[in-house]
């Protein structure tokens, strides 16, 4: 400060001037950062002198940053933001927060013009992530912008000073966004090209557990991960790797692949022990019976662990001789020990199928054996089809009636009827096929056949037949002596044409037949009176003479008539 000549009794305007004069070369104007001396702490207020006519007053907490502890003593020189040079007190106006603001923002800019990594500190969580201190100026901190991964707990990273990496910044809002992930990666994309340089597929390395998913879990291989799928854990099957593994746990893998383009690294555990497959052969044959433990149930079947890492499947049509399509959970559940048998073995597709009915009795040998054919056998009507009637037997296999077997003399349309599901019946068997796994029953055979019990019936016998129904093309009639029935079609009622009328013949009258059509396969039998008509005319004609003997016929089929009345009295 220039020095002046005053008297030695100023005057106030003396003390005046020379106030003006200590501060002329000290410019000082509001909205700037300034530095001050401090001259006191008091409790809660820091004494700072900037050159004014008076001192001004700060907070201590403006001194403070997140993670560090206040360091401030009486001598200090500081800087600060003024904000006004006098209030109504006549005290300065000074704020240390933004003072470290203005300067903060300045180091900013400057380090992100030049895509610098910036230190800071987390001290507080808002919606969406975390506030960065970055030396006197608050970052907002996503919560995707925190790891590479998903963290649980932030807590070890709170009030901790580490970089971050600026992605945006507006000074006129005063936002700024950073991330930590980007160091991370950064840091880790160095380390993994590093490490990855060192390592070689095959090469068998140490690692930690240090995350589990639902397809494998993340080794931590000392810097750098690898992922060890779920099929690489083990032989055997495993279901979800936290059955086998845990997060921290040591374990011993080899490298199975490394992408050189994305230094991905593919890990295996199963690959230091034995393959049980190169044993398989040795161990099983086509034919044999192991027992195993369900492991796994699905729409198509089950698989079975024979031994660790050695799996087979039953296929759904392998499960039961008798319950078809039905899912396998209701045949076995997960974890049961049974017994199978070996169906085939295909080690290059590492595939056995088994089979569970095929190491238990078959139903239908079982059945063939109890019952022969011709034995008669007893179940309840499960189904009526239009083909017949489904038969429940013993062993829980069915046996089926076809329409044709359920009756001798009705059709089967018309015999069906007779029978509701849940009818107690009785039937004779048939037929066994074992491979078909199928079972032919008869209900009619349980009875004698008509046809077989009219004795020697033929083509060409006369028979005596009585009307049971007449129809516009013929007439149903019952042989007499007999329980068959027999058709006289309209063209056999008699010779004359004029005569060939079903209507002429009332039900329950009788009348003589010559048998034309006898088909004990078909169950077919056919009756013609015109037939015995022309049987009667050329028989007379032999007995009695020709009309060349001046007998007219009329006169030959007279004496023929005559004599047949006599015989039947």
């Amino acid at each position: 400060m220039a020095k002046s000549a005053v008297s030695m009794n100023p005057t106030r305007d003396d003390f005046m001037s020379l106030l003006e004069e200590s501060y002329a070369d000290r410019p000082v104007s509001e909205g700037a950062v300034v530095k001050g001396k401090v001259l006191a702490v008091e409790k809660d207020l820091v004494i700072i002198d900037v050159g004014l006519k008076t001192e001004g007053r700060v907070p201590l907490k403006e001194f403070s940053q997140p993670g560090k502890d206040v360091a401030i003593k009486s001598g200090d020189t500081v800087e600060v933001y003024l904000e006004r040079i006098e209030n109504a007190l006549g005290e300065a106006v000074l704020s240390r927060d933004k003072a470290r603001r203005e300067e903060a923002w300045t180091r900013l800019e400057e380090m992100s013009n030049k895509n610098e990594r910036v230190d800071g500190v987390i001290f507080g969580r808002v919606k969406g992530g975390f506030t960065v201190d970055l030396g006197g100026a608050v970052a907002f901190l996503p919560g995707s912008q925190v790891d590479v991964r998903p963290i649980r707990d932030v807590g070890p990273l709170m009030h901790v000073s580490q970089p971050f990496q600026i992605l945006k910044m507006d000074r006129r809002r005063g936002n700024i966004v950073v991330s930590r992930r980007a160091i991370m990666e950064e840091t880790r994309a160095e380390q993994r090209s590093e490490l990855v340089q060192n390592l070689a597929e095959g090469q068998v390395v140490d690692g930690v557990v240090k995350n589990i998913t639902d397809y494998g879990a993340f080794v931590d291989l000392g810097g750098i991960d690898g992922l060890l799928h779920v099929t690489d854990i083990a032989w055997k099957r495993v279901n979800h790797p936290s059955d086998v593994l845990s997060v921290g746990q040591s374990v011993k893998v080899q490298i199975i692949r490394i992408n050189p383009d994305t230094q991905r690294i593919s890990l295996g555990m199963k690959q230091l022990d034995k393959d049980p497959w190169d044993i398989v052969i040795e161990r099983y044959t086509v034919g044999s019976r192991v027992k195993g433990k369900v492991t796994n149930i699905t729409d198509y079947g089950a698989f079975i662990e024979l031994e660790d890492g050695i799996e087979g499947l039953i296929h759904v049509s392998e499960m039961s001789w008798t319950k078809k399509n039905v899912h396998p959970g209701k045949i076995l559940s997960t974890s049961e020990e049974v017994e199978v048998q070996i169906l085939e073995i295909d080690p290059a597709k590492r595939r056995i199928s088994l089979g569970l009915k095929q190491a238990q009795t078959n139903p239908w040998e079982a059945f063939a054996s109890r019952h022969p054919k011709g034995s008669t056998v007893e179940g309840e009507v499960k189904n009526m089809t239009e083909f017949g009637l489904f038969v429940g037997l013993d062993g829980d296999v069915d046996g089926m009636v076809h329409l044709s077997d359920l009756d001798w003399k009705r059709p089967g349309e018309e015999a069906i009827k007779d029978y509701k599901k849940g009818d107690k019946v009785q039937a004779v068997v048939l037929d066994v096929d074992k491979e078909k796994e199928r079972i032919s029953l008869g209900i009619k055979q349980l009875g004698g056949d008509p046809i077989k019990s009219a004795g020697p019936l033929k083509k060409g016998d006369k028979v005596t037949c009585e009307v049971l129904k007449v129809e516009d093309g013929g007439i149903e009639v019952r042989i007499a002596g007999t329980d068959l029935t027999a058709y006289a079609k309209r063209g056999d009622l008699a010779r004359d044409r004029g005569e060939q009328r079903p209507e002429r013949f009332a039900v329950g009258e009788k009348f003589d037949a010559i048998v034309t059509v006898f088909d004990a396969k078909a169950r077919k039998i056919n009756v013609s009176i015109k037939a015995l008509e022309i049987s009667d005319e050329r028989e007379a004609v032999a007995q009695y003479g020709s009309s060349d003997s001046g007998a007219s016929l009329g006169d030959i089929l007279q004496a023929a008539m005559k004599k047949r009345e006599e015989e039947k009295e």
